[in-house]
């Protein structure tokens, strides 16, 4: 303290800036960042019996029950692409954006206790998430492509085209959503417990919505009333897009990635800008 008068010298204060992405000072803490990824792949099955298997069993066992319900029961078909590789698509690519949305919807909440320790940039935390959850991802797309092979000796009419290549821009986009939105719910949470129960209802319910076990046309074709619902929802083509990519079945609408791009932005930079406003007094509210 300065002997001439009652000021400090130094004094740590959040900061001022009500909008903040400091990609310099993310990089300065990068080593941090690679340490919380390797903790998020580590540490979630580490005392499990089955382990990294259960990143297999999930989609396996989903796309088979999705298989059984939604194309034996009810009837959809899926074109020249075997059910089980159609279904399997979505639910990989959905189940990338579900966990980047899970893991950062909880972040003040499950890392109180190291955010009132010491500082870090806080969207590291978040940040670490949806980079750990490709690790997943490219596990699963694995267990896709040796289905894919199986499917293709098999005798089945598959093929590939070119805008295969853009498969990782369109995964990127999903992750940024993801993080968005998470960011979003997870400065909601620190005020309003509520909103962690509705996420894992919101999630499900928005599933059925984004066009996962089924083909966009078939629910403008069936059910044109209620069709708009799924096209205002930018995962839907997401998926669409992504099912394209990797079966060449169904089609890319260049307008509806265009809005898809443009909510993912606004929603990301919506949810940082919350962010950054709950990380300067969240430690009185959780």
């Amino acid at each position: 303290m300065n002997n001439n008068s009652n000021d400090w010298l130094f004094e740590i204060t959040p900061k001022n800036k009500f909008f903040s992405l400091n990609f310099k000072e993310v990089w300065q803490y990068r080593d941090l960042l690679f340490l919380f990824v390797k903790r998020d792949v580590i540490t979630v099955y580490k005392q499990t019996v089955l382990g990294p298997l259960w990143y297999l069993i999930q989609p396996l066992f989903t796309s088979v029950t999705f298989t059984i319900i939604f194309n034996n029961v009810a009837g959809i078909n899926t074109g020249s692409v075997p059910p089980f590789l159609f279904n399997l698509a979505g639910i990989t690519v959905w189940n990338y954006f579900t966990a980047c949305l899970n893991g950062t919807s909880d972040t003040f909440k499950a890392n109180a206790g190291i955010f009132g320790k010491v500082y870090f940039p806080r969207i590291i935390t978040p940040l670490s998430v949806v980079i750990s959850n490709l690790i997943k991802l490219g596990i699963q797309l694995v267990i896709f492509i040796a289905f894919y092979i199986f499917y293709f000796f098999k005798g089945s009419d598959l093929s590939l085209n070119s805008s295969l290549l853009l498969f990782p821009l369109l995964i990127a986009i999903m992750g940024i959503l993801g993080l968005g939105l998470g960011m979003l719910i997870s400065s909601m949470v620190t005020k309003y417990r509520d909103f962690s129960y509705l996420v894992a209802f919101g999630i499900q319910l928005l599933m059925y919505l984004s066009a996962v076990m089924y083909p966009m046309e078939l629910i403008k074709t069936k059910l044109p009333s209620y069709g708009w619902i799924v096209e205002y929802n930018p995962l839907a083509y997401i998926i669409e897009s992504s099912r394209y990519m990797l079966l060449n079945v169904g089609e890319i609408s260049v307008i509806g990635l265009g809005y898809t791009v443009t909510i993912t932005i606004v929603i990301f930079f919506l949810g940082l800008l919350i962010f950054n406003k709950t990380e300067k007094s969240f430690i009185d509210t959780v």
